[in-house]
């Protein structure tokens, strides 16, 4: 099997690992393949890949989609390292406003999958990194939303103080006041 699938403490969260073959010339391994992903929960079509380039400690995030536009991604640095970083906002789940965090590098090469009810952000902790990922929706800017990086209920222990961030994020609401149409089970 191409991948090991790993269910985290919130268990929609699924970390890959891909199998990865490795000699002098440098190694080979598979980055997505349908038919593993959808034996392992993971049974949908992605649409649209993303490259985000960012510079040591800036935090992306925390974004979201609201239905019906709603994303699941499938997160991969390949270059550099992140703080990967999903937190539950579907109202009524039992983890809502927790959050999980994995660390997606080159050299683990990693994948985490997020599927929609979740926002998403991530701090970069080297000196760059590039990240990709593979969203179920097209981005659709009227169903665009976000919540606060630093919003106490949720209490992220992000790798750094004083981080970059954009316009957008530093006005973004916190969870309670957001705009969010995420219900649990109904996703």
């Amino acid at each position: 099997m191409p991948f090991r699938f790993k269910r985290l403490e919130i268990p929609d969260l699924i970390l890959i690992e891909p199998v990865v073959f490795e000699d002098e010339r440098g190694f080979f391994m598979e980055s997505y393949k349908y038919s593993e992903f959808a034996k392992n929960g993971i049974n949908v079509s992605f649409v649209q890949d993303n490259h985000s380039f960012s510079k040591k400690g800036v935090i992306r995030g925390l974004h979201y989609q609201n239905p019906p536009k709603a994303q699941g991604k499938l997160v991969r640095a390949i270059r550099g390292e992140i703080f990967d970083v999903a937190v539950d906002i579907r109202k009524g789940s039992p983890t809502y406003g927790k959050w999980v965090s994995v660390i997606l590098s080159e050299e683990n090469k990693r994948m985490l999958y997020i599927p929609p009810g979740f926002a998403h952000g991530f701090c970069t902790i080297s000196e760059y990194a590039d990240v990709l990922y593979k969203t179920t929706e097209e981005y659709a800017p009227d169903y665009d939303a976000g919540i606060r990086w630093d919003d106490p209920e949720i209490g992220i222990e992000w790798p750094i103080k004083d981080p970059l961030l954009s316009d957008k994020d530093l006005s973004l609401p916190l969870l309670k006041d957001a705009w969010n149409e995420f219900y649990y089970p109904d996703i």
